[in-house]
């Protein structure tokens, strides 16, 4: 098993930034891909941005330019800096782990991130 812990969300205004945090415990294989993902009020989770083990990054377009993920491979903790913040970008944020050997898919508790306008 695999627990997936995150923390860093908020209340923010437009133009703010915040970071997120999501540290990986528990039985975590060599060869994994760690992201973010969000789901506002009404709509379905979506991909914001992930990273593999080998360093390689894929952004939504909504938020390329603004967002940036990266890792701390020896602590299995990923991190999304957000800048800029819209009011768009509301919603709960989902930290994701997918081994790629085992097929198996982990998703932590979820932070609120909230954009006022």
């Amino acid at each position: 098993q695999v627990q997936l812990v995150e923390s860093g969300g908020g209340l923010v205004q437009e133009g703010d930034s915040l970071r997120l945090s999501c540290a990986a415990s528990g039985n975590i294989g060599r060869t994994y891909i760690m992201g973010w993902y969000r789901q506002a009020p009404g709509g379905q989770r979506e991909m914001v941005a992930t990273i593999t083990t080998g360093g390689n990054t894929v952004y939504a377009e909504s938020v390329q330019g603004r967002f940036t993920i990266s890792r701390v491979s020896a602590k299995h903790t990923v991190y999304l800096q957000m800048n800029s913040l819209k009011f768009e970008d509301t919603a709960v944020y989902y930290c994701n782990l997918y081994q790629i050997t085992s097929s198996g898919n982990y998703w932590g508790q979820g932070t609120q991130v909230t954009v006022s306008s």
